[in-house]
C-alpha cells in the first residue's frame, strides 16, 4: 500500500522547495514518486524535481477544483499501477482548492491502494497581513484542510509578520501542529504524521479556464520549425504565460536575470540554459532566488502568472532578446 501526502500552499510559499527537500532525504530503501498539477502549461516544477530520483508525472494547466476530470486520476493511477511506490507526495497548483483531491484520495475505489497521511500546508506568513490572500477562499481553505502548517521562510518574517502568524494560531490553529522552516526544510518524519483533520470544508468554487482566444496576444501562431513556443492560462482572476526553448538556444545570464527582476508581474519561475550552466529563477512579489548549476538542462522554461490581464507581447519581445546566438 502506497503511503500519500498532499502537500497544499499558495503561490511562492515554497512547495516545490520543500518537496526537492524532503526527496533529498528520503529513506535510501524507499521508492518515492511525485505528482505535480500546475496552473501553468508549461511544467517549471516538473523541471526543477527532475533530478530528484523521484518517479515524476506533471499535469499541467489546471487548478484543483478540477482534479476529477480524466487527466488527473489517469496520472495517479499510471504513478500507482506502474511505479508501485512506497509513498508519494502530490503537489496542486497553488490556486487550487483542496477538497476534491482529498475526497478523491479517500473514495472507495483507493481504499486498498493508499493510506493518507497528514496533509501539509506550506505557509509564508507574510501572506496573513494581505487582504489578497486571506480574502482567497483557496488561500483559506488549503490551511483549513491541514494537518500540519509548515511556516516557512521564517527568516524574512518581520515581528509583524510572527504576530500575526501567532494570531491565526490562536484563532485558527485549533490545535494543530505548526512547524517553522527555512528554505522548506522540515522533517521527514512529518510525512508519517496521521490524517486527522476531518472538518468539512465548503465546495470550492468551479472555475473553467478559458481557452485560448482567436485573436489578440494569445491568438500568436508560431512558424513551422521555430525552435520556441508559448502557452497561456487563465483562472480565478489569475493569468499565466510561459515558454519553451528547445536545447539549442541558451541565454545571457545577465539580460535574462534583468528580465525576471523587471517583469510587471507578481509571479516568474523558470529553468534557463546559460553559458555557465542552468539558471533556475524563482521570483514571488520582491523576493528573488537564483540558483546555479552545472549541467545544461534539455530545454529553457521559464512562467509568469498575473492577477490582472498582462501585455505577454511586450515581455515576449524582451525576452528573445535576451537569447544568445542559438548553439549549433
Amino acid at each position: 500500500m502506497t503511503k500519500v501526502n498532499l502537500i497544499t500552499g499558495f503561490l511562492g510559499s515554497g512547495k516545490t522547495t520543500t518537496l526537492r527537500h524532503l526527496l533529498a532525504n528520503k529513506p535510501e530503501n524507499e521508492k518515492w514518486a511525485v505528482l505535480v498539477n500546475e496552473f501553468g502549461e508549461i511544467g517549471i516544477d516538473g523541471s526543477l524535481l527532475a533530478d530528484t530520483g523521484a518517479v515524476l508525472k506533471e499535469i499541467p494547466g489546471g487548478c484543483m477544483c478540477c482534479v476529477n476530470g480524466l487527466p488527473m486520476q489517469v496520472g495517479l493511477n499510471m504513478l500507482l499501477q506502474q511505479a508501485k511506490p512506497d509513498r508519494l507526495l502530490i503537489e496542486p497548483t497553488g490556486l487550487g482548492h483542496p477538497k476534491q483531491i482529498l475526497n478523491l484520495l479517500m473514495s472507495d475505489v483507493y481504499q486498498a491502494w493508499l493510506e493518507l497521511n497528514a496533509t501539509l500546508c506550506i505557509l509564508d506568513a507574510r501572506q496573513l497581513s494581505d487582504e489578497k490572500y486571506t480574502g482567497n477562499e483557496n488561500f483559506r481553505d488549503q490551511l483549513a484542510a491541514a494537518d500540519i502548517i509548515v511556516a516557512n521562510k521564517q527568516d524574512v518574517y518581520s515581528d509583524h509578520d510572527r504576530e500575526q502568524l501567532a494570531r491565526w494560531v490562536q484563532e485558527s490553529g485549533k490545535g494543530r501542529k505548526i512547524v517553522t522552516a527555512e528554505q522548506g526544510q522540515i522533517e521527514v518524519a512529518l510525512l508519517n504524521s496521521a490524517r486527522e483533520n476531518l472538518a468539512e470544508l465548503p465546495n470550492a468554487k468551479h472555475h473553467h479556464h478559458s481557452k485560448a482566444p482567436s485573436s489578440g496576444i494569445a491568438a500568436l501562431r508560431l512558424p513551422d520549425g521555430q525552435n520556441w513556443r508559448r502557452s497561456l492560462n487563465q483562472g480565478q482572476g489569475y493569468f499565466s504565460c510561459g515558454w519553451v526553448f528547445g536545447a539549442e538556444t541558451i541565454f545571457d545570464t545577465v539580460a535574462v536575470l534583468e528580465w525576471v527582476r523587471l517583469a510587471p508581474v507578481i509571479r516568474v519561475k523558470g529553468t534557463l540554459r546559460i553559458p555557465e550552466g542552468t539558471l533556475i529563477v524563482n521570483r514571488q512579489g520582491d523576493d528573488f532566488h537564483i540558483e546555479t548549476r552545472q549541467g545544461s538542462p534539455l530545454d529553457s522554461r521559464v512562467e509568469l502568472i498575473h492577477d490582472a490581464e498582462t501585455d505577454w507581447n511586450t515581455l515576449q519581445s524582451a525576452l528573445l532578446k535576451a537569447r544568445i546566438k542559438a548553439i549549433s
